[in-house]
């Protein structure tokens, strides 16, 4: 199966500026310069969420713009940090867990005699 004319414009596109651009998403180049990896993951997350992609090009070419506003203006409002696009940034977030006494003691981690 040969590659449309749309899929050969995105296999030349590597940053995300040149992105922004081909479709048309109006951007702060300071807001970019921050966080142009996190805009490109989230604009790839939000792609793989899709069900299903339309068949005509022009449709196609219409979601991609609208997924890629949708991900640069994630980082217009918030930050990378907030946002946690990659793993890294869910590494050390807080882990609630629950042992009751009676399994504190059963396992013989606690003896009363020390409480």
């Amino acid at each position: 199966m040969s590659e449309s004319e749309f899929d050969l414009d995105l296999d030349e596109l590597s940053s995300a500026e040149e992105f922004l651009e081909y479709f048309g998403v109006a951007y702060e180049p300071t807001v970019v310069q921050v966080n142009r990896l996190h805009i490109l993951q989230r604009f790839h997350d939000y792609l793989d969420d899709l069900d299903e992609m339309p068949d005509n090009e022009a449709a196609c070419r219409s979601l991609y713009a609208g997924l890629l506003d949708s991900a640069y203006n994630d980082f217009v409002t918030s930050d990378a940090r907030t946002e946690k696009v990659f793993k890294v940034f869910r590494l050390h977030e807080p882990v609630s867990v629950e042992v009751s006494l009676t399994e504190l003691f059963a396992n013989g981690a606690l003896h009363a005699s020390k409480i």
